[in-house]
Formats: C-alpha cells, structure tokens, sequence
C-alpha cells in the first residue's frame, strides 16, 4: 500500500479512548501493534510520519544500509514470515528493509491500526481516572496504557554552527532525506560528520560530486561490509534452522547468531603475535561486525583491544594516505559503534575529495555560499548534515509528559535519565518504553521483540490481576542504573572515547552510561526472574471499587 493510502487510512479514524496507545511505527510499534491484535485490547499506533518503517522510513540517505546481517535483523515471530521473505544481500539497503516492514504489516492486517502523520505533543497523566490524556494537533486520545516506541536513534541532532540557517543552497539532513529524489550530480557538496550515516553516504555521493568537502571532528574505526548477495544454499540452511537460529539469538550478548558473528571463545592472550594477527585479517576480509569479537576479550582488555586498534589503522594507512582518517591512539577499538562501510577510505583517493580535519581547522561559520573554518571558505551547492542523533531521550524529550503531581519527564531526567529495566519511570504509571534510557543493548529486532514482550506480559499481569496502574519506585530505578554502569565497567574500553553512548555528543546534556552492556541473555533472565517474583520492583495499585 502507498503512503498516501495510508495516510488516508489513518484520516478515518482519529482521536478517540482505548486501552494502549502506541508511539512511534518503527519495529516495536508493529511488533507491538501484531501482539496485541492477538489479545482483544482496544489499541492504536501513532507515527509522526506518513508510513511505517521507523528508522529506515526516516533514514533514505543515498547508500543506507543495515549493519546487522539481514537474515538476523528481521521479525522471529512467524515462521511463515521467515519462509517467505527473501533478502538479496547480506547487509540489505534501506529501500529493501522498508519494504519489508510494509509487507509484515500487510501480511498481517496491521495497517488499520496505524494512524499517520500524528507527532504526539504531549501526554498527561490523569490520576483521578488512572488514564493518559494525549494531544497531536487537534487530535485528543485517552488511553489506559501507552507504550512509547519512539527509538532510541530518532531525534536528529542539529549542530550549533553560527549561520547555519543561512545558508542558500539544498541542505539536508541524513536522518530526514526527502522522499522525493535529491540530484547532487555535478554539484560541490559539503558533508559535516563522519559517523555511521556518514560513511555510508560519502562513498556514493561522491560518485556524483563534481567536489565533495568531508567536515570531520574525529575519525571513526571503521570495517569493510564486504557485502554481497545471499548465497542460495545458506539461505537454504538457515531457514531449515530458524527455531535453533532464534533460540541462539536470544541467549547470546548481542542477540545476534553465533555463527554470523564467527564469536571466537579464545583469549588474545592465550595466542601467539601471528595467530593473533591471521585471526584479525581473517576477520577484515570476512568483514562485518563480528570484530569485535575476534577474541573473546578484545572489548574487555584495553591491551589487546590497542592490538585490534593498530591492526585497523594500519589497514586504513594501506588504503589511504590521509592522516585525518586515522582514529586517535586514544581512542579505543569500537569505543563508539562500530562502523561498516564499502569502500569508505578508498574515495579519499580521489582528486575531487576533500576531508578538513576540523580538530585543526574548525568550522568559523556558515555562509550563504559555504562554510568558513579558520583557514577560509569552501563554497559549496548542497550542504549535508551527517551530525547524529540525541539518543535515548531527545524524542521523548520533544514531548510534554507529565506524570503524577504534574511531574515533567524532561525535568524528572534534568540530571541523567533513570528507569527500571529500561521499561517503566517511576510516578510515570502505565507509560512504557521500548528502547528507552538504561535499555539492552543488541540487535535491534531481537532486542525490542523481547523488550515488548516483556512489556505487553507485564500489562496482561495486570489485566489479570485487577489492576489499576503499573509503576516502579526510585529505589529500583536507581538500583538498575547503578547495575547498568557495573555491567558498563566490565569494558573498559566503552569509556575509551566520548560518545552518544553516554551522550556525550550533545552540548549540555548529562553525562552517563545509557544502555546495559551484560548480554540480551542476562538481561532476558534477570526480566524471568522479576516476573517469577510477582514483578519484584514494580509498584500496583487496584482499580476503584
């Protein structure tokens, strides 16, 4: 279906009570709209936007492409949905992700419950009558419970370079490409950031450059893809293993299969210098990921972690002959996510590519023609801004919440953000979160499958039982921080370099550590465990006789 019939779709039915609303379309609103088409409830799923696809309907950048190997990054719910889709590559672009998304929602008749082009202003708490009052534009829902899938990567973040608005030509974010097609070819573009989408758009915009201006603060690690199409027979054996395949995912770290990641048991230590170094080759050629686990303690041991480092930037000095692409000795091997690219440095080889290592020459201002660093202005036609995300909060930061007493979400997180599991905020009753602060690390659709699974469980214990509202006490929310930052200390090398893991890259806000690194397993028992116990850190009341 088209996003226009979808967007007349959602005209039909607007405003209105029901028992959960959803935010947000991206994969825990249509895993969480399919769970609960399931159960009886009255519910709706509210997206800002004119379809489905969360990220990948944002994110339409030239050369976006998943980093997780596409037959893990897909819904384990139906066998028949893992039967019948085919991926053509092992790193599917963006196009072919969203139209996945659009097929499970059509293949299971979510669509009607999905109402579009509907940003959520606010939320408020009414404790009288136990409900959520919603507002988006004219719009008012009331709901008795909200799950908010608003992602974790969704609120773009805008840099504060004087003259930015002041610029004449086509500016663009990655994070917000236009759904119309954007003609760069024979025109000098300048990009600011070389993150994960960064690195993904340079190579392919530079192929239609007449000159390309990278701004780059700091240089990232970076791995080939090494992509390519997937290989009939092992889609072959991997469909005939699903089930073994999903039950592995689940009781990994990453929630990623074993076998995709190649994870190697083995020291760093317990090897020799030479085994030491085929294993890192073998991993470069094989590409992806799994470098991070070439051994099992390159993310845990800063010394072998160096290893891993120089062995990358020697591969990047072998490539290209620019020193601004090296990343800093005191930065850590995967310190920030790692990124995947196809033929990233190798465009630095090009006459018509430049890079400005802002570190030495940092960006004065915008100008109407280009932009001005301290050693004089580069005119540019189109101006890119690959400048990130305010992770974690800066959606939910973007909506006026207000819990018990009329509490402020935003001033409740004014020091750093706290909650219980990652799922639920204390005196914010009955309003959950889907990859919210101090969530689990992992493979994006393992990870928020399970996540809502907790959640939709927890609300159906609740249904069961008679009650009113769901809350959690600060004494447990501030018990899982602290847990969180433990399980953060058991790697050394996260702390190894400033990133949108702790916040880092937003001027201003808090710093601290924002996602559980003790393994989607552990976080999977730890969630078994709580329900075992009566949901030991949460808070219940009853309904009103």
């Amino acid at each position: 279906m088209s996003e226009e019939k979808s967007a007349a779709l959602a005209q039909q039915v607007r405003g209105g009570k029901y028992d959960v609303i959803i935010v947000g379309a991206g994969i825990g609103g249509i895993y969480g709209a399919y769970r609960l088409s399931q159960l009886g409830l009255s519910f709706r799923v509210l997206e800002a936007g004119s379809g489905v696809g969360g990220t990948w309907y944002w994110n339409r950048y030239p050369g976006a492409r998943c980093d997780v190997d596409s037959l893990d990054y897909s819904y384990s719910f139906s066998s028949e949905l893992e039967q019948e889709w085919t991926w053509k590559e092992r790193y599917a672009t963006q196009p072919e992700i969203l139209a996945y998304f659009n097929h499970v929602v059509d293949r299971f008749g979510l669509r009607k419950y999905f109402i579009f082009n509907s940003r959520m202003a606010s939320a408020v708490f009414d404790e009288a009558s136990a409900v959520w009052r919603l507002t988006c534009g004219e719009d008012q829902y009331e709901a008795r419970y909200v799950i908010m899938a608003t992602g974790y990567l969704s609120s773009p973040l805008e840099p504060d370079i004087p003259g930015l608005k002041d610029f004449a030509g086509e500016r663009y974010f990655t994070s917000r490409w236009p759904q119309h097609e954007v003609d760069l070819s024979n025109k000098r573009i300048g990009v600011i950031g070389t993150g994960s989408s960064g690195i993904q758009i340079i190579p392919v915009i530079a192929r239609q450059a007449a000159h390309l201006t990278v701004y780059q603060r700091t240089a990232n690690y970076s791995v080939p893809a090494q992509n390519g199409p997937v290989d009939p027979e092992y889609l072959k054996d991997y469909r005939a293993r699903y089930r073994e395949i999903r039950a592995a995912e689940r009781s990994s770290w990453l929630g990623t299969y074993w076998s995709t990641f190649e994870v190697n048991t083995k020291s760093a230590r317990a090897v020799s210098e030479e085994e030491r170094l085929k294993e890192y080759e073998w991993r470069w050629n094989r590409g992806g990921q799994g470098f991070m686990v070439a051994f099992s303690d390159v993310m845990t041991d800063l010394a072998i972690n160096k290893t891993c480092a120089d062995f990358v930037r020697s591969k990047i000095q072998a490539i290209v002959k620019r020193e601004a692409l090296l990343p800093p000795q005191e930065d850590a091997f995967a310190c920030k996510r790692l990124c995947v690219d196809t033929g990233y440095f190798d465009t630095y080889n090009q006459d018509h590519v430049e890079i400005v290592n802002l570190r030495k020459d940092p960006i004065v201002r915008v100008e109407s023609d280009g932009v001005r660093t301290a050693q004089g202005l580069r005119q540019c036609d189109v101006l890119i801004l690959a400048t990130g995300f305010d992770a974690f909060t800066g959606a939910l930061g973007k909506i006026d919440i207000r819990g018990l007493g009329g509490e402020k979400l935003i001033q409740k997180w004014k020091a750093g953000p706290v909650s219980y599991l990652g799922i639920l905020t204390a005196r914010f009753p009955n309003m959950f979160h889907v990859n919210g602060p101090l969530t689990v690390v992992g493979n994006g659709v393992t990870t928020t499958e399970m996540l809502v699974d907790r959640i939709v469980e927890l609300l159906l214990y609740a249904e069961e039982n008679q009650f009113a509202t769901i809350d959690t006490s600060e004494e447990a929310e501030t018990a899982w921080r602290d847990e969180v930052l433990e399980a953060a200390k058991t790697m050394p090398t996260l702390f190894a370099c400033k990133s949108w893991f702790f916040g880092a890259n937003v001027p201003g806000k808090p710093a601290m550590f924002m996602m559980y690194f003790g393994g989607l397993a552990t976080y999977h028992e730890r969630c078994h465990q709580v329900a075992q116990q009566r949901y030991r850190g949460f808070q219940f009341t009853a309904k009103a006789s």
